[in-house]
């Protein structure tokens, strides 16, 4: 009988399901060229970074009015 080999991806994937939701965002043809340039000045090169520290920042802003 042959082994079952490991599958990382799949692995992986089931990781990431069980873990994370995921949102799609759809933004105007040019504007991922403007996030994707601040994103590499100020948060190492990662759009995901970027977007989730916005959230992060909105947020803590929206309930300090409160």
């Amino acid at each position: 009988m042959k082994e079952k080999k490991f599958d990382k991806i799949a692995y992986n994937n089931e990781f990431i399901s069980k873990t994370y939701d995921r949102i799609n965002l759809n933004v105007p043809k040019g504007q991922k060229d403007i996030i994707k340039a601040h994103a590499d000045k100020f948060d190492k090169g990662s759009i995901n970074g970027f977007i989730k520290r916005a959230i992060s920042e909105t947020i803590q802003r929206d309930l300090e009015k409160q």
